[in-house]
Formats: structure tokens, sequence, C-alpha cells
């Protein structure tokens, strides 16, 4: 078993734990129709530039939403991606190497929103200008916090066209912050 990562010396303590003498008996619940007792059949490692071609040949099998029609909703549909988009993203200001969830990814998005506020600005010649929010989501709650005030009770209606995920959202919120949802 070289595909687990822990030591012998894990396994025996987890075994003891158990109260098992050894992996075998871990395995014993499992049905002996549905046990693997031979080496799987799996060619070996390809050169990196070789498994690429492989995958991308194979993915090229699947439908996707550049040649195939999309009738997903909730905000999947055709749309244009500005070249200048990815090569903004690749600039190290607005990369970290965090995930997007911690707080350190704010840095990047408000140079972003920095950035986009002063191209609008310039373009329209204006001598402000506003931005979005983070993402969808956190423009909804925005919104609906806004729209209950400051003492953020009550109810909210939301419709049935807004993203069903945005509305899994501000129902998280309403739970917590107390108003309901309609």
């Amino acid at each position: 078993m070289s595909y687990i990562p822990n030591t012998g010396e894990d396994q025996r303590a987890m075994l003891d734990t158990l109260g098992l003498p050894n992996l075998e008996a871990l395995l014993t619940p499992v049905p002996e129709n549905v046990r693997l007792r031979q080496p799987l059949d799996i060619p070996p490692a390809l050169p990196e530039p070789d498994l690429k071609r492989l995958m991308s040949n194979m993915a090229a099998r699947n439908q996707n939403l550049d040649t195939t029609i999309s009738f997903l909703g909730a905000g999947t549909y055709d749309h244009a991606l500005p070249s200048v988009v990815p090569h903004l993203q690749r600039r190290s200001e607005f990369v970290t190497s965090y995930t997007p969830y911690q707080p350190e990814v704010s840095q990047g998005m408000l140079q972003a929103i920095y950035e986009f506020q002063t191209m609008v600005c310039q373009i329209t010649g204006l001598e402000v200008a506003n931005a979005s929010l983070y993402d969808g989501a956190t423009a909804v709650i925005e919104a609906v916090l806004l729209a209950l005030g400051p003492g953020g009770r009550g109810e909210v209606v939301i419709s049935q066209g807004v993203d069903p995920q945005y509305r899994h959202v501000l129902q998280t919120y309403a739970h917590a912050r107390g108003f309901t949802v309609i």
C-alpha cells in the first residue's frame, strides 16, 4: 500500500486505536464482490507534454459552451470575454497565493476596483465612479441589508429569477441576522 502517505508507525497507531490487527481487518466490512484483489491495470506515467496532449484530446470529445447552446440559466449565458481580462488578471498586483475566502485576496480586489473606477473616470470624464461589489451574492446581500435599514429586521421579497445560489446565500444571512426572505 505504497500510495498511503502515512508511515507504518502511523498505521500501527491507527489500527491499535481501532483495535484491529492489520489493514486487511480494516477492509473486512467491504463486500468481497467489490474488493479489488489484483493490481490496477494502469499504464506507466507519461511525460507532462504527452499527458497534456492526451488530456486535451479527451477533453475535445466533450460538449462545451463554446460549441453548444446553453439553457442552464442562473447566470450561465453566452458572452464575450475581452482578451484584456485574462491579461489583467495575471498581473502581479491582482494575484495572491491565497484562496478566495481569505481576507488577503481583498487587496487584489481593491486594486481591481480602483483600476476599474479610474478607467471609467478617464473614459467618461467624470470626477468619480462607482464599482461593483466583490461578487453577485455579496451585491444581493448588500442591497437587502440597505433595504432593511439600520435595524436590519423585517421581511424582504426576492424574485425567483435571482440566481438560486445567491438566494441560498441570502437565506443564510437571513437566518443569522433575523430577517425573513419571501
